[in-house]
């Protein structure tokens, strides 16, 4: 019988073998002290996922698998033009790399956005941070009629914004002034309805290795980027750019700065849809990142956008995500910046005209429109970062737009199988019975 192993979560233990059915499986840091072992392995449960964070313990397959490391293997006669990819497993995680599973996932700081007034919000985010090992930190939302008429900057004619619209993106700017003031290296940027999955480091990991393709230079021709579009698309550039295999990604020159890359502005990871990059579009990068069999994605039939056409449901596989710049984005449910992106945000969004809601303000910056520059913005869909909605009356839902006066008789959160909120009495037990809210067989 393999050698076990035993650490606590929530006050509870979870318990794994050291190597059974393909797994590797190191323990994350914690202070708290290790208790005998009660249980059976629960590493089987995990089989049909290439990589999983889940707080305080690291799943990692082992050597087949390897394109999740930083090191590489020429390959000669490679099919893919950028030759090398990633072919072997480091015995541990770069140091870089590994700050995705910490308690800021990666980044310096996590904010969420709420009126102080909405307790059930706080309460309900403050469980879900603790219960995923996060540190969250709150930045205040505004009420819009609290926002004079000679602090919102409007440079052409149009009708003024809803009350609800001008608190939200008086919100939104305030926690990236904070970001400015305090010279962060990055932050992260919750709104405080999201809920997100269990597996949440494992999605950020793998989604950091597709950011790294996308924006770090080829390791064999550091003036080359697998995406012959970027960092500006060209004329020979417009079109279709092939998909990238997410399980044959390009070595590049590792990121010094953050894990997700060196050169971004802006992560849009929680939002209502988003685009692929427009063929024509000359300020979008094309290239797409295809991850299949991602067991983290819903089945096509819980999916939905505002955005359509739905590329992504109507034309690749089940379980299939894409990582990509963004192209008209909806929703800022969550998002990271870094500290030059945040920066410009101020300067782009916070004040120049505020002719449109924040995330349409934001697909502006990204893009380079409406007098603003384009800026370096990745995403992904499905999204990361998802609308929760809890049991109880609809107009609770918002405190910007009308849900009407109904009743949800069961809270759900979108697209988002294993949910922390929704599982939180699992959790708090230890219990890894987790509920797939969109499982395949129904």
């Amino acid at each position: 019988m393999p050698p076990q192993a035993s650490w606590p979560i929530s006050g509870k233990l979870l318990f794994a073998n050291l190597d059974v059915g393909g797994w590797l499986i190191r323990p994350h840091t914690s202070r708290r002290k290790k208790r005998p072992a009660l249980a059976e392995p629960m590493a089987q449960n995990f089989r049909n996922s290439s990589f999983f964070f889940f707080s305080p313990i690291v799943f990692a397959r082992r050597d087949e698998d390897a394109f999740h490391a930083r090191q590489v293997d020429v390959q000669e006669g490679s099919l893919y033009p950028w030759g090398s990819i990633r072919q072997r497993r480091s015995s541990s995680l770069p140091d870089l790399m590994s700050k995705i599973n910490n308690s800021t996932l990666g980044f310096e700081k996590v904010f969420v956005i709420g009126l102080p007034s909405r307790t059930d919000r706080r309460d309900g985010v403050l469980l879900q941070a603790a219960l995923s090992d996060m540190e969250i930190e709150f930045v205040d939302g505004v009420p819009g009629d609290k926002v004079p008429d000679k602090a919102i900057p409007k440079t052409s004619e149009h009708d003024k914004l809803n009350n609800g619209a001008i608190g939200c993106w008086r919100g939104h700017m305030n926690a990236l002034g904070e970001i400015v003031r305090r010279n962060l290296t990055s932050a992260l940027i919750l709104e405080d309805d999201v809920d997100w999955d269990i597996r949440i480091r494992h999605q950020l990991h793998d989604f950091a290795l597709s950011t790294q393709a996308l924006i770090q230079p080829l390791a064999e021709a550091p003036l080359s980027y697998v995406d012959p579009s970027y960092p500006v698309p060209t004329d020979n550039t417009l079109g279709r750019i092939p998909d990238i295999p997410f399980e044959h990604l390009p070595a590049t020159i590792p990121p010094k700065v953050s894990p997700y890359g060196d050169d971004w502005d802006l992560l849009w990871i929680g939002h209502c849809g988003m685009h692929f990059p427009f063929e024509d579009s000359k300020t979008v990068p094309k290239a797409r990142i295809i991850h299949t069999n991602d067991v983290t994605v819903a089945p096509k039939k819980n999916l939905w956008t505002f955005n359509i056409p739905f590329t992504l449901k109507e034309k690749y596989p089940e379980h299939t995500r894409a990582v990509h710049h963004a192209q008209e984005g909806v929703c800022t449910l969550g998002y990271a910046v870094s500290q030059k992106g945040a920066r410009k945000l101020l300067q782009e969004v916070a004040l120049k005209d505020v002719s449109d809601a924040v995330d349409i303000l934001l697909r502006f910056f990204c893009e380079g429109a409406k007098g603003r520059k384009p800026h370096n913005c990745l995403t992904t869909q499905p999204a990361l970062f998802h609308h929760h909605r809890a049991a109880g009356p609809l107009n609770s839902m918002s405190d910007i737009g009308n849900h009407g006066d109904g009743f949800r008789d069961q809270s759900m959160t979108d697209m988002v199988r294993w949910s922390v909120r929704l599982n939180a009495d699992a959790l708090l037990d230890g219990r890894t019975d987790f509920v797939d809210q969109y499982p395949d067989d129904r």
